[in-house]
């Protein structure tokens, strides 16, 4: 796949200010830390080393990686390896991948109450996943549905 001439980290150090400011106290301290990684990859921001060949004795620049796990530039090599992984796990039969999600009123309440609302949404979600098969027990036939808990970090 081709590298794309422009970078998310592009986009942020050009709009990201500008962005920040519109959204004000909307959005978490994490959130701007993200950010802010992402702007600073691979800057002088987060030095860097200069190699040199011994026979020509070219230089060239390489500046440190941010490392954090939502960095496309950090994160993109790690991630082919993850979904290479998982797809050695597949089954040869056909899948469907199915997403619910809650409206925004709802996630703020998830926010304060994720087992319950966590609860909740994957109870329903099964029973819709098994109506909308049809799901037919004298076959034993069902759909299988998998859940994640997204691993997070302490952000200093």
């Amino acid at each position: 796949m081709a590298r794309s001439p422009i970078e998310v980290a592009d986009v942020l150090r050009a709009h990201g200010a500008d962005f920040l400011s519109s959204v004000r106290g909307a959005i978490s301290s994490a959130k701007r830390r993200v950010l802010a990684d992402l702007q600073a990859c691979r800057t002088a921001a987060l030095g860097g080393h200069v190699d040199e060949c011994e026979d020509c004795g070219h230089r060239r620049v390489s500046y440190n990686s941010c490392r954090n796990r939502h960095c496309p530039k950090c994160q993109g090599k790690a991630r082919a390896e993850w979904l290479d992984a998982r797809m050695s796990d597949l089954l040869p039969v056909e899948y469907f991948h199915v997403v619910f999600t809650v409206p925004e009123q709802i996630a703020a309440i998830a926010l304060q109450n994720k087992r319950e609302v966590y609860g909740i949404l994957m109870r329903d979600s099964a029973a819709t996943l098994k109506e909308i098969a049809g799901v037919d027990s004298t076959l034993g036939k069902c759909p299988t549905a998998a859940a994640r808990k997204c691993p997070t970090r302490a952000v200093p």
